[in-house]
């Protein structure tokens, strides 16, 4: 399908969802449930704030969410303490499927979620959000409610960065145009219509979800529009304009790292799908410079993409699921 068709197809506004009545309706004609989960570490300053407003507007006003589950990763802060004390359902990564062991990550969060929650539609919503607001979960999940054929629905936004508490208009997805996107460019231009592929808002449907591997670190949203892209083609794909986003920015340095295992992905799944043979050995040591003054510091990090499996071929999960 040329990309400006897709485009007109398959991108929306928020503003197109505001019933979200009509839709809560939907949900229940479909027999649907639908969970909202949020992957946490060390996020007390601003998940609070996330679960009350998903809590009161998307729960007891409309009926929209079955669940809000905070999956965390090990914070030392109050995180925990302060989304439970909202209302939310808090989980340790590390307690569920235990005898899998723990990894630490984002990726690992999110594919634990697949186990733990009941959601037929599990969204997923970063916890750094300083102007959170309903639509994050509503305008995400109603393009798979109003149609079935939709499988992922992916979230895109203006991204202001916040520097010394001056908002500036425009800005931010920095490894998304300097990495991602040309990549997708080279190798599968029809993902290039993803606007943010990186986004960590999104909406799929558990049979997705439980069907391909996951990441632990930051190569996962990566991996998920390569794998659906190849399983199910474009049309799987819908994508929302939430508006804007304001979070906290990250620093040059860390962006680093997160294209450093974004690339290790990315490379491993061109050798997967046959797009290149052969790949040599790859460093695993990201090597970054610090300076003082005229002295130059090397330093090297360990980064290391490991993959969970699809959740379907874990025993615990089948028999959780009564898949045998």
């Amino acid at each position: 399908m040329p990309m400006d068709k897709w485009l007109k197809s398959h991108t929306f506004h928020y503003h197109a969802f505001w019933d979200i009545l009509k839709c809560v309706r939907e949900k229940e004609k479909q027999g649907l449930k639908i969970s909202l989960c949020i992957p946490t570490l060390n996020e007390e300053k601003t998940i609070g704030k996330e679960v009350v407003i998903f809590q009161s507007e998307l729960v007891t006003r409309y009926p929209l969410l079955d669940e809000i589950a905070v999956i965390d990763s090990g914070s030392t802060d109050q995180t925990r303490d302060v989304a439970a004390s909202f209302g939310a359902d808090v989980y340790l990564a590390s307690d569920i499927l235990p005898e899998v062991g723990d990894k630490k990550g984002k990726g690992e969060n999110l594919w634990k979620a697949i186990y733990q929650l009941k959601g037929d539609i599990i969204v997923y919503v970063d916890a750094d959000i300083k102007n959170i607001h309903p639509r994050f979960a509503y305008a995400l999940v109603a393009p798979l409610i109003y149609n079935t054929e939709t499988k992922y629905v992916k979230a895109f936004y203006d991204r202001p960065l916040t520097v010394s508490n001056i908002v500036r208009p425009s800005g931010g997805g920095r490894v998304t145009e300097i990495l991602v996107r040309p990549l997708f460019s080279l190798f599968f231009p029809e993902l290039a219509a993803i606007i943010q592929p990186l986004s960590g808002e999104y909406a799929v449907r558990r049979e997705v979800l439980e069907a391909i591997p996951f990441p632990i670190g930051y190569g996962v949203e990566t991996s998920h529009l390569m794998d659906i892209y190849r399983k199910w083609g474009m049309d799987a794909f819908g994508q929302t304009d939430l508006g804007r986003r304001i979070h906290r920015n990250q620093s040059t340095r860390d962006l680093g790292k997160m294209s450093f295992g974004i690339l290790q992905t990315f490379l491993h799944r061109l050798e997967s799908f046959g797009v290149m043979k052969d790949l040599p050995e790859l460093s695993m040591c990201l090597q970054q410079f610090q300076a003082d003054d005229d002295h130059y510091e090397q330093v090297q990090t360990e980064i290391f993409e490991e993959e969970r499996p699809p959740m379907i071929e874990v025993p615990a999960y089948r028999k959780k699921r009564r898949l045998d």
